[in-house]
C-alpha cells in the first residue's frame, strides 16, 4: 500500500527516502549501495524499505 512513515521495529523515519530508493534502483544501482547512501543502516529499516510492495494503483481501480 503506503510506504509506513516510521520502521515498525526502531521508529526511524524511512518514508522520506523511499521515493529517491525506487527510482535509483530503476537507473540501474545496487539496492544494499542505494541504502548505504540514504543513511538507511539498520537491517530493520532496510527490511522495511525492500520488501515494501507498492499496490495502491491497483486499488485505486476499486474505488467507488
Amino acid at each position: 500500500m503506503i510506504i509506513p512513515v516510521r520502521c515498525f521495529s526502531c521508529g526511524t523515519v524511512i518514508a522520506d527516502k523511499y521515493e529517491e530508493y525506487v527510482e535509483r534502483v530503476k537507473k540501474g544501482e545496487a539496492p544494499e549501495k542505494v541504502m548505504n547512501d540514504l543513511g538507511i543502516k539498520r537491517y530493520c529499516c532496510r527490511r522495511m524499505v525492500f520488501s515494501h510492495v507498492d499496490f495502491i494503483e491497483e486499488l485505486m481501480k476499486y474505488k467507488t
